[in-house]
């Protein structure tokens, strides 16, 4: 474990700036909120959205083959930069660097720190390290170091927040590298979790989505099946609290204890998302995945029964080796059965390390493209159609966004994860992001919904949350300064030494 070492001597004039790049999942987003809450207690500021910052840190993803060439063009324009200013440092940490270790330094020699997803909390002292070495830091460990939960945030909402319950990944998904760079399943005790969503609540939170690599699976570690069940419900009705959601979950876990408890607990959303993969029992099988189309089916048919307008959502992996065009007319199939309000739909690509990687019957590219073109099509029109069966629904717009020059509507979540945009009539009362407006769906599109009628504003702590935050952003945070957004969860503040 790296010992926590002097930060970079920042002061009031003149504190080192820093911008966290994100790819992946929402993991990886809630893993950055952590990163940009380490450098802010380590003295560090965000960088001013039109300056070059002094630090850029790649949070990077290692799942798909589009994210190796997205991060290593993007270290290859930055060569440049480091070339005139040798004081800029760039970091590269998450799945990738897990994965690559020395060889993110082979392939771009001016990157100054790797670092993998278990030792997040040694990016303060690894930056400092390289500018005091002039050479590159590698520090890649092999077992989780600190829960990344403990590790203070920068939060990016004052209204949503997410909450790790657990790392890691005890399944062996053929197609999937993130159990061998995130290790076993680690679970978080339950009181851990709630004293989380009581901090983000007294923060001004209204909404949190609890997160794991399959967060229905908590509580394998000690041995406690309905263990998830209970923690939503628990979570569901702490005080404050008005919206739970949770992903991804496994459907191999998932149990009638968890739809029993969504169907009873009013503030978790009628929203599911539930990754399918594939349609065919056969490539299922190929895949590890440890369930058949006709149990997921059954799960859907149960949700549905329990919680009618919940919204199901759901990952689909196209031309992984040995599909055949009757396995992706089965997928084809449960996708027209299964009516997802929207599907997350890749094209396979090989990734090294996993077992498919060197399994036969590689599926040709042209052909990989025409059935995932065939897919999102049929999809599309699905979207389309369920999104129109919303119109004349009043829904709960829970606001994100003001209006903005390229358009003259809010924008939000309604409580099953659609995303709609509302108009705002003439004297209208402006909503603050984080209140809610309610409102009655006019139209519809493949994406979102739109509501142009008129509505009504419910203020909530979440946008007085926001108002604070707008009025600290007016005064400069000191060095070691959290500010507008910034959680603090029990991790000591490190201080330059004087």
């Amino acid at each position: 474990m790296t010992e926590l070492i002097d930060a970079p001597t920042a002061t009031e004039d003149s504190p080192r700036s820093y911008e966290v790049k994100t790819y992946g999942c929402q993991m990886n987003v809630h893993d950055s909120e952590r990163l940009s809450g380490l450098l802010d207690d380590a003295g560090y500021v965000p960088a001013n959205t039109d300056d070059q910052a002094d630090v850029i840190v790649f949070n990077t993803c290692a799942v798909r083959e589009n994210a190796d060439n997205k991060l290593y063009g993007n270290l290859g324009q930055l060569a440049h930069v480091k070339e005139r200013n040798p004081d800029f440092q760039i970091a590269v940490g998450g799945c990738m660097a897990q994965k690559d270790r020395d060889t993110i330094v082979k392939k771009a020699p001016w990157v100054d720190v790797v670092f993998g997803t278990h030792n997040m909390g040694s990016l303060p002292a690894l930056l400092e390290r390289a500018r005091h070495n002039q050479e590159a830091q590698v520090e890649i460990l092999e077992s989780l170091d600190v829960f990344p939960s403990t590790l203070p945030s920068r939060r990016e909402s004052q209204h949503s927040g997410w909450v790790s319950i657990s790392v890691g990944c005890n399944n062996s998904c053929t197609f999937c590298i993130v159990p061998s760079l995130r290790g076993k399943e680690k679970d978080r005790r339950p009181g851990d979790i709630l004293a989380e969503v009581e901090a983000l609540v007294a923060d001004g939170v209204v909404e949190v989505t609890l997160l794991g690599q399959n967060v229905n699976s908590y509580g394998s570690e000690f041995r406690d099946k309905g263990a998830f069940a209970k923690l939503l419900r628990a979570v569901g009705n702490v005080e404050g609290i008005e919206r739970v959601r949770f992903t991804s979950p496994h459907p191999a876990a998932f149990s009638d204890d968890v739809i029993d408890a969504m169907a009873e607990t009013p503030t978790v959303m009628p929203q599911l998302h539930m990754p399918l993969q594939s349609g065919s029992d056969s490539i299922l099988k190929s895949m590890r995945r440890s369930y058949r189309t006709s149990r997921f089916m059954r799960i859907l048919d149960s949700v549905r029964d329990k919680i009618p307008h919940a919204a199901i959502t759901t990952d689909i992996i196209v031309g992984f080796p040995g599909e055949t065009e009757d396995d992706f007319l089965g997928t084809m199939d449960i996708v027209r059965r299964s009516r997802f309000s929207q599907a997350f739909t890749f094209q396979y690509s090989i990734r090294p390390g996993t077992p498919a990687a060197t399994m036969d019957d590689q599926i040709p590219k042209h052909i990989v493209q025409e059935r995932f073109e065939r897919l999102t099509a049929l999809q599309d029109e699905i979207s389309w159609e369920e999104n129109t069966a919303q119109i004349g629904r009043e829904v709960e717009v829970l606001v994100t966004t003001r209006p903005h020059d390229d358009s003259p509507r809010l924008t939000g979540r309604s409580a099953d994860n659609r995303l709609v945009h509302v108009g705002i009539p003439d004297g209208t009362e402006m909503p603050r992001p984080g209140d809610f407006v309610t409102a009655t769906v006019t139209d519809a599109k493949p994406y979102f919904l739109l509501a142009d009628s008129g509505y009504t504003v419910r203020p909530s702590r979440a946008g007085d949350a926001y108002d604070r935050a707008q009025a600290d952003s007016c005064a400069a945070p000191t060095p070691g300064q959290t500010s507008g957004g910034a959680t603090n969860l029990g991790m000591p503040t490190i201080r330059p030494r004087s």
